[in-house]
């Protein structure tokens, strides 16, 4: 049987707010009339529970906290196995660090072997072809042989530049490249 009540007892009756009862009668899920100024709603009575039903929500009521001390226990169970798990993650994190630690460093001793392993081969065929081109020295292997027998950068230079101006045989200077070309030769007397 429905009665006719006011928004704000239909509010009371579904333990909604007042808005919920607006929103409910826009979308057409409550009957509702007005008169002047004033929302009536038609809402369907409730019956009140017998007394048998009553009994047995109690004895719900009883129950809950057993079912609410199992939850407890499950949570806690959770808890304990996210825990573990937790830890075989982490270490299982550092193993793979470890490893690739390991594996890294095989790798940098691989690559040390073979740029070993590159010189010696670069070694044996440049001999032959240093044999054939032994004429000329490097710039570098020049300043460093005097750099054994004492003498500095500044010394160096100019030892070039006056033996360049003299035009001494062993010194040549190449336009093209820009390059100073010293011959393989003995160098004793600029010491």
């Amino acid at each position: 049987m429905e009665r006719l009540v006011t928004t704000a007892q239909a509010a009371e009756l579904l333990n909604i707010s007042l808005q919920g009862v607006h929103y409910r009668i826009k979308s057409k899920k409550l009957k509702s009339i007005k008169q002047g100024n004033k929302t009536f709603v038609y809402i369907e009575d409730i019956p009140a529970l017998p007394l048998k039903e009553i009994k047995e929500t109690i004895q719900e009521n009883k129950e809950l906290p057993l079912i609410l001390e199992i939850k407890d226990e499950q949570i806690l169970l959770l808890k304990k196995s996210l825990k573990w798990m937790k830890k075989q993650y982490i270490s299982e994190i550092s193993r793979l660090e470890k490893n690739q630690d390991k594996i890294i460093n095989v790798f940098n001793r691989e690559i040390e072997l073979l740029q070993s392993a590159f010189n010696e081969m670069r070694l044996v065929y440049k001999k032959p072809l240093l044999e054939q081109k032994n004429k000329y020295i490097s710039v570098l292997d020049f300043s460093s042989y005097l750099k054994q027998n004492g003498k500095n950068s500044q010394e160096i230079k100019m030892i070039v530049l006056d033996a360049l101006k003299r035009k001494d045989r062993r010194f040549m200077f190449n336009k093209k490249s820009k390059k100073v070309l010293i011959l393989n030769e003995d160098y004793s007397d600029l010491l």
